[in-house]
């Protein structure tokens, strides 16, 4: 499977939602993998203190300053932060737990909203996607990947909490748009862990649906057991199986996040 090469800058992805356990690393890791053997060039920055996206790819930073930390801190340039993966056409800029002070570190910075749009300034590789996975919260991390970005990517689980907090979340994005970032636009909303077995999970993404309208993907993902395992080896779901029903999916994803963006 090809996609189109992209041209000029880098389309830049910020994949946000401060609720955890939606979803929000398995989406990043997985759309990025996908691209990359699609044939893309892709850059996934791990924002998330946590680090799920480094180690489901298998990476751990050597230390604070060999990290997205240091990027953003001034200590270090991609030069010293840029991991390969296992997947040709996949980089990764690791996350530290040092993440988890940034709101109090950061604070007294100035342009702290900014830091992370500073850093990526100064890329000189050629990418043509680069995504964002932030942590579950609305942070000054978050706040950075919204106003590093041009396009905001929202995985949202099929349970009836789905779209607790939602509103918070693109009022957020409003806010740095009108504030901060301009061009920053909603690419859209994807329904994961979906059950198509239930009632429930029907409901809900008709519900989600109904709300949202044209912002929800048409390709869902569902909730399948080989993309949970997958993490635990180091691998993307393209690697780990690339038959099962998860990985279909997240390519049909990353098909309909290539089309959305023309």
């Amino acid at each position: 499977m090809a996609f189109m090469k992209g041209v000029g800058q880098p389309r830049s992805i910020t994949v946000a939602n401060q609720k955890g356990g939606v979803g929000k690393t398995t989406t990043a890791v997985n759309l990025a993998a996908c691209l990359a053997e699609a044939g893309q060039r892709v850059l996934l920055i791990d924002l998330d203190p946590q680090c799920n996206a480094s180690s489901g790819l298998a990476v751990r930073a050597p230390d604070r300053r060999r990290s997205v930390y240091g990027l953003m801190s001034g200590e270090a340039d991609f030069v010293d932060v840029i991991s390969h993966t296992g997947i040709d056409g996949l980089h990764l800029v690791p996350a530290s737990a040092d993440l988890a002070a940034a709101d109090v570190e950061l604070a007294g910075e100035d342009r702290r909203e900014y830091l992370l749009a500073d850093a990526l300034a100064r890329l000189d590789a050629a990418y043509d996607f680069l995504f964002i996975d932030c942590p579950p919260s609305l942070g000054i991390l978050t706040v950075n990947a919204l106003t590093a970005a041009r396009e905001v990517l929202v995985p949202v689980q099929a349970e009836y909490y789905a779209l607790e907090g939602l509103a918070m979340l693109l009022d957020t994005v409003a806010r740095v748009r009108e504030r901060l970032n301009p061009d920053l636009r909603m690419l859209g909303i994807v329904i994961t862990m979906l059950d198509g077995r239930t009632n429930l999970s029907r409901e809900v993404a008709a519900e989600v649906r109904e709300h949202l309208g044209a912002h929800v993907f048409e390709a869902v993902v569902p909730r399948n057991v080989r993309l949970s395992e997958a993490p635990s080896h180091g691998l993307p779901i393209c690697r780990y199986d690339p038959h099962c029903t998860g990985c279909e999916a997240y390519f049909d994803v990353a098909k309909e996040v290539v089309t959305r963006g023309f």
